[in-house]
């Protein structure tokens, strides 16, 4: 069940020019849970289960599950509150309320004890997708802040790099590519070994025409996560646009290859067919045969 799905552009045209376009930097991607899950409901404590109880139902009902959560927010306090606005801010996040759902998780982590810094930076997160959502770059900027805030007071690297790379996709869309490349370069410093971050940063460094580092994020991001599919996308636009064709055609093969079925193995279908036909050498011509020598008949004896 997602707990956040953050409203971000899907891959099209690029906001900073170019032809092929790989995988934007505003976009859609992976969810960022707001809190561990337990696996057995059974075993959880009645606030808890409801909380799943809530997020479940978002699959089925995201309605009724906003409606429910805005019930449960009226009628309780304290942590039970803070989980009715977490599922309320989700339910909101599914609908594209995208308005109510900043509200919810600021309100979220507003009544979330300050020495619980690490989960108030979740909510700080997921606030400022939904702000970013909404178009308010700058709302979302400061929320991020908020959360990279409360990413080092509870000294968390990895809640810190993933501010850093929200705070970058903001930045992108506000034109400040040099902010956001010096923000990347934060989070790939902060979570090293998360290839997330080294993707985005081929992406952006790829945008600003230095190919020769774009393609030395991308083969770190392929060392972390060979089989992503978006990593082997992006190898492909940065071959091409390097000069490199042969080298764009087997990344984006790779990804028809990896996910066959997938938006990303579309765009890589697209992408290859944009190419001129790859040059076939021509089949050799025999050489002909050489042509026997004439039969010399033998001379008749004189009479």
């Amino acid at each position: 069940m997602s707990l956040l799905l953050a409203m971000l552009l899907q891959v099209g045209p690029d906001p900073m020019g170019g032809g092929m376009q790989g995988d934007d930097l505003v976009r859609d991607r992976p969810p960022r849970p707001a809190a561990e899950q337990p696996a057995e409901p059974e075993m959880l404590n009645p606030t808890s289960a409801w909380l799943v109880s809530c997020l479940d139902q978002l699959a089925e009902d995201p309605a009724r599950a906003h409606t429910t959560a805005q019930i449960r927010r009226s009628e309780t306090t304290g942590p039970d509150r803070v989980l009715a606005n977490h599922c309320l801010g989700t339910a909101a996040t599914e609908l594209g309320l995208w308005d109510d759902a900043r509200a919810a998780f600021l309100d979220a982590r507003a009544e979330t004890p300050a020495d619980e810094a690490r989960t108030r930076a979740r909510f700080a997160l997921m606030a400022g997708n939904a702000a970013l959502a909404s178009g308010d770059a700058q709302g979302a900027l400061d929320l991020l802040g908020q959360a990279a805030d409360d990413a080092r007071a509870a000294q968390s690297a990895p809640m810190q790099a993933l501010a850093a790379i929200d705070r970058a996709r903001v930045l992108v869309t506000m034109g400040r590519g040099d902010d956001a490349l010096a923000a990347l370069d934060m989070a790939t410093t902060l979570a090293p070994e998360r290839s997330e971050g080294w993707l985005l940063k081929a992406t952006l460094l790829r945008r600003l025409e230095r190919l020769d580092k774009a393609q030395g994020a991308i083969e770190h991001a392929a060392g972390l996560a060979p089989t992503n599919p978006e990593i082997g996308l992006e190898a492909g636009v940065i071959a091409v646009l390097a000069g490199r064709e042969d080298a764009a055609r087997q990344s984006w093969q790779s990804v028809i290859d990896l996910a066959p079925e997938s938006p990303v193995a579309a765009t890589a279908r697209d992408y290859l067919a944009q190419l001129a036909p790859q040059d076939t050498a021509p089949e050799p011509v025999p050489a002909p045969a050489p042509e026997p020598e004439p039969e010399i008949l033998p001379q008749p004896e004189p009479r």
